[in-house]
């Protein structure tokens, strides 16, 4: 007498862990470049990445990038915006997130994966969401802080700002908050300074 006998062999195929979720010691800048490109599509590499994650009442994990050259449609009204992805829980939810981001900080790509929001927002609870608010004040933060980053390396920052000098502005008319901040980002050619642009 033969017994059949079912049974299943299940293997993961995807064992690659999402790179936000990973120790941003163990990313190369390899790493970091390959997953820009197929996040935005861009044929070159980045200027800039802050990677980070939030913890505390409220937590997620995020990775923005500054690419070299701002997008030709930027100021675009009737563009959509899709620079910043959301996630919850490793689940994508949305691109078109305005409210996660101001429009002065366009150029700005990343990904954002929050353990806090429910999985099936809709956009009216999404516009609402409080926790969208406090993701939103975090990134502004952190972006500044990427700024002030390139500083410190002034051939990057030269081009950062030849590139984005205009969303700086931008940002100084329209982020009360940050204002004094960002005044300290600003550059400006002098009698003394010659070729060279000075804080």
């Amino acid at each position: 007498k033969t017994i059949k006998e079912k049974f299943k062999d299940e293997e993961e195929l995807n064992k690659t862990k999402p790179l936000w979720t990973r120790n941003p010691e163990d990313i190369s800048q390899t790493e970091y470049g390959e997953f820009y490109k197929s996040l935005t599509n861009d044929w070159e590499d980045h200027l800039a990445v802050k990677h980070f994650a939030v913890e505390g009442g409220l937590e997620f994990r995020c990775v923005l990038f500054v690419p070299k050259r701002p997008p030709f449609d930027m100021f675009e009204t009737k563009k959509k915006k899709n620079n910043i992805k959301l996630y919850v829980r490793r689940v994508f939810i949305r691109d078109e997130c305005e409210d996660i981001i101001p429009e002065w900080l366009g150029f700005i790509r990343g990904v954002v994966d929050s353990d806090d929001m429910p999985l099936n927002i809709s956009r009216e609870s999404f516009q609402q969401n409080k926790i969208l608010k406090v993701i939103r004040k975090n990134l502004v933060k952190k972006c500044i802080e990427l700024f002030f980053e390139l500083t410190e390396k002034p051939e990057d920052y030269k081009k950062f700002y030849e590139q984005f000098s205009k969303n700086i502005k931008l940002g100084i008319h329209e982020d009360t908050t940050n204002r004094a901040k960002l005044a300290e980002l600003l550059r400006f050619n002098t009698s003394k300074s010659g070729s060279e642009m000075i804080s």
